[in-house]
């Protein structure tokens, strides 16, 4: 029997995920096992044998427990005391997809491979987008 490994030149499909009402970090888990392949037969750790997902109602993604208010990101600028935080709130209302971009990049292996996978995620604050011509399909949970 002979192992076949995945070769990058597939079709990727394109998935549109309706983030309204589901939890952040299950949420996160299935982009980022979409934009993997890990739900193929086919497959390999090692390639990008993904499809591209479109995330849309970013901002009315929903956490759990008092992550609103006290979940913070922490962005440091390189210099001295140049650490600043912001909340999960203040993101919801000012950059709400940065929110779903930074969850699923941390479910994502910290290798090259990742920055590939990561360009296949489109995540918008509202209901529409502009991949159309794509013809995107639902994808089930």
């Amino acid at each position: 029997m002979k192992t076949t490994i995945a070769k990058n030149e597939e079709q990727k499909q394109w998935y549109v995920v309706d983030a309204k009402d589901l939890v952040l970090g299950r949420l996160a888990v299935k982009i980022a096992n979409v934009l993997r392949g890990r739900y193929k037969p086919t497959y390999t750790p090692h390639v990008d044998c993904g499809d591209h997902v479109i995330v849309i109602n970013a901002e009315k993604v929903r956490v759990t427990g008092k992550k609103e208010t006290d979940k913070e990101y922490m962005f440091y600028s390189g210099y001295v005391g140049g650490e600043k935080y912001v909340s999960l709130a203040e993101f919801r209302a000012r950059k709400p997809e940065f929110i779903i971009t930074n969850a699923v990049r941390g479910m994502l292996p910290g290798n090259k491979l990742a920055n590939e996978l990561i360009k296949k995620l489109h995540v918008y604050a509202g209901e529409s987008h502009p991949h159309e011509a794509q013809q995107p399909k639902p994808f089930n949970f």
